[in-house]
């Protein structure tokens, strides 16, 4: 088999950015992002249109591959990503009577056109 002739590069960490400025970074690096199915779409096909993250890449950040070599991306559109973190529960207002409360003093009556009036 005979010896390739480019150059290495490092694979950058893309995982949790969009996949449009992971795809940003990864030219930087002298790597070009793809689907990891070989079969599959191009990965352009499948993150366009929207706004989709980057879950996972392979090769792992770090490894050393030859320049324009590909690394598979997984993607989730935004919004669908899976998360472990939990939703803290919101605080029940407070019932201090020494808090402000809202007190409307006056308002501007818009609804008619030919009269507004402040009351």
């Amino acid at each position: 088999m005979a010896e390739r002739s480019a150059d290495r590069v490092t694979v950058p960490d893309v995982v949790g950015l969009p996949f449009h400025v992971g795809r940003d970074v990864a030219s930087d690096a002298g790597v070009v992002l793809a689907n990891p199915d070989p079969d599959g779409p191009p990965i352009a096909a499948l993150t366009w249109p929207g706004l989709f993250y980057i879950t996972s890449q392979s090769p792992a950040a770090g490894s050393s591959v030859y320049r324009w070599d590909s690394v598979g991306v997984e993607t989730v559109p935004y919004g669908e990503a899976a998360s472990n973190a939990e939703r803290a529960a919101p605080k029940s207002p407070l019932t201090d009577t020494g808090h402000a409360a809202p007190h409307r003093e006056s308002f501007l009556d818009i609804t008619d056109e030919g009269t507004q009036s402040i009351s």
